[in-house]
């Protein structure tokens, strides 16, 4: 850092933030290792690393979703660092998930789903084929239904899930005694059910259509003469594309003992047994992607009946996104000509085997998930940053009280606190990252209005990846020296980060040189719309004569100009906060705010009387310019706490008073030296100071 030897300040790029901390502390503990000569436990620390990764990891289905909002530009975050849930979009237009799972799907949709017993029940019912079965609590019940069914059986736990427990094709005692007790492990109560010849499928519904289809066939491996059935299932679990559980696009096959038994079932000894070149062994009766399965795109296949009967069972559970385990010997044909049934409805499926099919064509299952959730639409709500070294929480509060007289829900962050539809719910500096989440969080807010300081810039970056405008007021020495930024460039920098995701328009000070230095730090090019005290500013003129647009007071009035066309919007005496015009700071706010509505549709009537109802007093504007008469004496509470801010309120003091004026000040202890002479310069104008 300058000026501090041996100290370095190290910026990390990260996806994942509970990766990052215990990354960069084992990058330095091996550099300082490398540097001392000495050994260090690279594979202990990568494997610690792993661990972490793997606790945090985002699923195949959650992350295909994900990347439909990237694609869609639409704004998502974790709602905590633990939780595998996430928010799509903002405010009243969020929509929440978890893996397949949306804030729409019906809590008892869920329930009837996970009860087997009670969606067959349903879906026969709405006349969707289903196969007869019972449910058995003893080994004794199951092989009486097996008896009573006539034929092979498959069972599974009453409540399972992802095929975990499933036996699909069971034809002696002893094959229900091994998978009634695989069943039980899972569930007190197992279903035993007529097993339906034919192939495995799994269709997808969201938004009430058939978004995929796959042909689901169980894991197995082809015989060379020379490997045993271990060795073959060894090879194939190394390939990179299967892993544990459900984090790569296939999941590895199990060698256990309902793998043994699916071998004897072919006539081999055991695992150890070595198939002939070219012989297929299955290594489970089920086609279940978690259990090792594979799956081949056919979702071109279904004939319009199959779609139908798919999208009715979804909607008789009343789910929102549910996947159709269904059996039929050619999914080409219509069920009722082949004796098809569905088996079960999945509330949470998964979709990677659509994503990512073994053959056929890739199904984009995330962004169907995704349009069934939001529509076309990208999930925002209007957004307003604002940032500057003076006047940023007053602009912020003006803007929000303008916004909800029109009648609409607003959530608003400052220096004074959270606030939602203008009552403040958390109090304090809020004008950084986790403030604007708490806002965006929120459910009820359909406009948002950020304050945007230079210390959560830095210390954590933006809660938004994009605004609609973005509101630079000015650009003064404040909070130099800290956190690296020691120059009024550098500062130009970081308060031009807001500029630089405003997809609609900034409003910046044509009479600040640094605020009018921002276009050019710009790489895309929103509107750009300057608001000015100085109808004669240059750079105000040369924008009007350009066509651009922009607020401005003349004659004492607030106005819009464009193309040489004026709109007086009220005089500035009107404005109460001005203090009848002589807070000339306010006036500027009020033409900063007033632009910013411009910018974002609202009318200049509904901006006029927003403007003239709001009062920098201790209930709409605490400790910013709070005009407060105590025994004939005129008291002026602000929140100054730098040379610009200081001189101006010194400035509208003496304008309140053509008497004996009395400062009672203080400043921020972090400031430099340089400051506080500044300060108390800017003081001096007082005839009385305390300090």
């Amino acid at each position: 850092m300058r000026g501090v030897p041996e100290q370095f300040r190290v910026v990390c790029a990260y996806q994942l933030e509970q990766l990052a901390a215990p990354a960069f502390k084992a990058a330095t503990e091996l550099i300082g290792a490398i540097a001392r000569g000495a050994a260090y436990p690279l594979d202990a620390a990568l494997a610690a690393l792993r661990a972490v990764v793997a606790a945090h990891a985002i699923g195949p289905s959650t992350r295909a979703i994900l990347d439909a909002a990237r694609r869609r530009a639409m704004p998502f975050f974790r709602l905590t660092p633990e939780a595998n849930m996430f928010q799509l979009g903002w405010g009243s237009r969020q929509k929440r998930l978890q893996a397949t799972i949306t804030g729409n799907t019906a809590h008892i949709g869920v329930g009837i789903a996970s009860n087997k017993q009670l969606t067959k029940a349903l879906l026969k019912e709405a006349g969707v084929p289903v196969p007869e079965g019972s449910i058995a609590t003893t080994l004794e019940e199951a092989l009486r239904i097996q008896r009573t069914l006539k034929g092979p059986v498959a069972v599974k736990p009453f409540d399972g899930n992802h095929g975990k427990g499933v036996t699909a094709l069971c034809t002696t005692p002893d094959e229900v005694a091994l998978a009634f007790e695989r069943a039980n492990e899972r569930s007190r109560r197992v279903i035993v059910e007529r097993h339906i010849a034919g192939q495995d499928y799994r269709i997808l519904v969201a938004g009430n259509r058939v978004v995929a289809a796959a042909h689901r066939r169980p894991p197995a491996v082809l015989g060379d003469g020379k490997h045993t059935i271990r060795a073959l299932v060894t090879e194939e679990n190394a390939h990179p594309s299967r892993g544990a559980g459900h984090g790569n696009i296939l999941t590895r096959i199990a060698l256990d003992a309902v793998a043994g038994m699916e071998v004897r079932k072919q006539g081999y000894a055991d695992l150890d047994s070595v198939p002939a070149a070219g012989a297929q062994v299955v290594l489970r009766s089920t086609a279940n992607l978690s259990a090792g399965g594979t799956a081949e795109d056919v979702t071109d296949l279904l004939p319009q009946e199959t779609r139908a009967t798919c999208v009715r069972a979804v909607r008789k559970i009343g789910l929102d996104v549910g996947g159709i385990d269904l059996v039929c010997q050619d999914i080409s044909r219509p069920l009722d000509e082949q004796g098809g049934a569905v088996i079960e409805i999945n509330a949470a499926p998964g979709i990677r085997m659509h994503q990512y099919p073994s053959a056929g064509t890739p199904r984009d299952a995330g962004g169907a998930i995704l349009d069934a959730l939001h529509g076309s639409g990208d999930g925002r709500i209007p957004l307003i940053a604002v940032t500057g070294t003076n006047g940023k929480t007053t602009t912020s509060l003006m803007l929000e009280h303008c916004v909800r007289m029109t009648g609409v829900h607003t959530g608003c962050t400052t220096t004074e606190g959270v606030y939602l539809d203008g009552k403040r719910i958390i109090s304090g500096d809020c004008s950084g990252f986790f403030s604007a989440r708490t806002v965006l969080a929120a459910p009820e807010v359909d406009f948002a209005i950020l304050e945007t300081a230079r210390g959560g810039i830095l210390k954590r970056g933006l809660a938004f990846d994009k605004c609609d405008v973005a509101v630079v007021l000015n650009i003064t020495e404040d909070h130099l020296g800290l956190d690296g930024i020691d120059t009024l460039a550098q500062l130009t920098r970081v308060k031009s980060v807001i500029a630089q995701v405003a997809r609609r328009a900034v409003v910046l000070n044509a009479e600040d040189r640094r605020c009018i230095r921002i276009p050019g730090l710009l790489r895309h090019r929103p509107e750009i719309i300057y608001f000015s005290l100085d109808e004669h500013a240059p750079v105000l003129l040369a924008h009007l004569a350009d066509g651009g647009r922009a607020a401005f007071l003349s004659d004492g009035q607030l106005v819009f100009g464009q193309d040489g066309e004026r709109r007086r919007v009220l005089p500035a005496d009107a404005i109460p906060s001005s203090l009848g015009g002589r807070a000339q700071y306010n006036v500027a706010n009020s033409l900063a705010a007033a632009a910013a509505l411009m910018a974002s549709g609202i009318a200049d009537a509904d901006i006029a009387a927003g403007l003239a109802s709001f009062y920098s007093d201790a209930a709409q504007n605490p400790l910013r310019t709070n005009l407060v008469n105590m025994r004939g004496v005129s008291v002026v509470v602000d929140y100054a706490h730098n040379p610009a801010a200081y001189r101006a309120a010194a400035a509208t003091a003496r304008s309140l008073s053509a008497g004996h004026t009395v400062a009672v000040v203080t400043a921020p202890g972090d400031r430099r030296d340089a400051d506080l002479r500044a300060i108390g310069q800017a003081c001096a104008s007082f005839d009385e100071v305390m300090i």
